[in-house]
């Protein structure tokens, strides 16, 4: 299991340059979703899981059960730093991660069976942060190998004071530090939908707002990956809202 943290400092990695390719920004491969979860299939996306939070939870518990199909959590403790049990919630219609500089939250969402086999697909979060300088979050694919070079996509990542971006990890073992990345140009302070388009051994797609910010096509993970999150325990108090989360299986 990972334990990667998000920097205190603003987030910096080495930009391949040859392996990002140049989209015209406000392009895109598929419609802007907009406020509420998006339904039915995009292209050669089909659409596998959405959640849109709408049921009331509690933490220490009821959310966990609420949400069981939805959301598997790191267990409590995991690295010595995350505690999703204290610190998630859903209350009007969003997932609520508490921020108090002394416990973090990771997880994964999906079913329990379903959520570490993803092989390509979209994957799409709206999401905003409230307080919490100097913590950030980083959403991500992770492999289900646990094997680091099997390929690392991060997105959106980054302090919630700064601009959230992407980070596409090499792939080469040793050099997995290495990155591709970008900034989205937005804030965590107001809501966005950041969307994830992987079409397996080919190329990354990333979209803000249903607009192109980047294409990659160097270090494109072939094997199964998880869609995640992770949030550190440092920082100001404060909120990181998620208001739906949708995945779809690549069928190209």
């Amino acid at each position: 299991m990972q334990n990667r943290r998000t920097k205190r400092a603003t987030l910096t990695a080495v930009l391949l340059g040859a392996a990002l390719v140049a989209v015209p920004f406000g392009t895109g491969s598929a419609a802007y979703a907009g406020v509420t979860a998006p339904v039915g299939n995009v292209g050669s996306f089909k659409q596998t899981f959405t959640e849109n939070f709408s049921t009331a939870a509690a933490s220490n518990g009821a959310f966990a059960k609420q949400y069981a199909n939805s959301w598997q959590p790191y267990p409590d403790g995991t690295g010595g730093m995350y505690y999703a049990g204290s610190q998630v919630s859903a209350r009007d219609g969003y997932m609520d991660v508490k921020l108090d500089g002394k416990h973090g939250a990771a997880g994964t969402f999906g079913t329990p069976s379903g959520a570490w086999s993803h092989v390509g697909g979209k994957f799409s979060v709206r999401a905003k942060a409230t307080g919490g300088d100097g913590n950030g979050a980083a959403f991500m694919l992770w492999p289900t190998s646990n094997v680091w070079a099997d390929g690392e996509i991060d997105y959106p990542e980054g302090n919630f004071e700064s601009k959230p971006s992407f980070f596409q990890h090499s792939m080469t073992p040793g050099n997995e530090g290495s990155s591709t990345n970008a900034s989205t140009g937005v804030s965590w302070r107001s809501w966005h939908v950041y969307s994830t388009e992987w079409i397996p051994g080919k190329s990354v797609t990333y979209l803000v707002d249903g607009k192109v910010i980047g294409k990659v096509t160097k270090d494109v993970p072939k094997t199964a990956h998880r869609f995640m999150f992770q949030v550190g325990n440092w920082g100001a108090s404060g909120h990181l809202d998620i208001d739906w989360v949708s995945t779809y299986d690549y069928k190209g």
